[in-house]
């Protein structure tokens, strides 16, 4: 699968010294992949992107009919921007990219390592509404052991972004493959998707589920059980 080509054009002219060795292996290996979100270089800064966002909501608001002079909405454009810069889509920034531990597998482990109901929020790329949901993680160590508390912070790091789930989940498994030097590691999400709960068709009831398998998770039914039961 061939890369993005306008990401690799524009995104890797960022300066690379200002990002971490992990964060630079994980984007890499996602391009490689054909994985990474579409994404250009506007060249803005994130005061700059803030600015826009801030001065273009307000257009949006006051197109809708909104008064921007009462004290509720004045603060609305203001609101969205720094949410949008500084919080739901921060994970577009590799320099936000968690603070990887990893430890050499010094003990042999070589059972399932696996994290249930990792708190998972996103927003849908296709209406930006919110995706809410959970995560579930497992590896078999090889070499290296992560810091359990980076494993809920990189399922995060990927859903502060607009996202579709299908690649989100991907996304999560190949950068542990890539940091982890292992295949053996597995990925799940359930996720109420607001717009379908809000909008469209309504359904306030219905879940997705995604799945991504590599190595022995994909190759062992047995493995593969024992990380998709509960």
């Amino acid at each position: 699968m061939s890369a993005n080509p306008v990401y690799l054009n524009k995104q890797i002219a960022l300066e690379d010294a200002e990002l971490s060795a992990e964060a630079i292996l994980v984007r890499d290996t996602l391009i490689q992949m054909g994985l990474e979100t579409p994404m250009i270089d506007t060249g803005l800064s994130a005061d700059q992107k803030y600015e826009r966002i801030r001065d273009l909501m307000a257009d949006v608001v006051e197109t809708l009919g909104l008064d921007l002079t009462d004290d509720s909405l004045a603060e609305t454009p203001h609101r969205i921007a720094k949410m949008y810069v500084h919080e739901i889509f921060s994970g577009l920034d590799y320099s936000k990219f968690p603070k990887i531990a990893l430890i050499d597998n010094k003990m042999g482990a070589n059972e399932m390592v696996k994290i249930r109901e990792i708190d998972l929020t996103s927003t849908c790329e296709h209406h930006f509404v919110t995706i809410d949901g959970v995560a579930k993680v497992a590896y078999i160590p090889k070499d290296k052991i992560i810091g359990l508390s980076k494993i809920n912070r990189i399922v995060r790091f990927f859903g502060q972004r607009p996202q579709v789930q299908e690649r989100l989940t991907r996304q999560i498994l190949v950068a542990l493959q890539a940091l982890l030097g292992t295949e053996d590691v597995a990925v799940s999400i359930d996720a109420t998707h607001y717009c379908v709960k809000s909008r469209g068709v309504m359904d306030s009831n219905s879940q997705t589920s995604t799945t991504a398998l590599g190595g022995c998770f994909k190759q062992n039914i047995h493995t593969r059980a024992e990380f998709l039961n509960p």
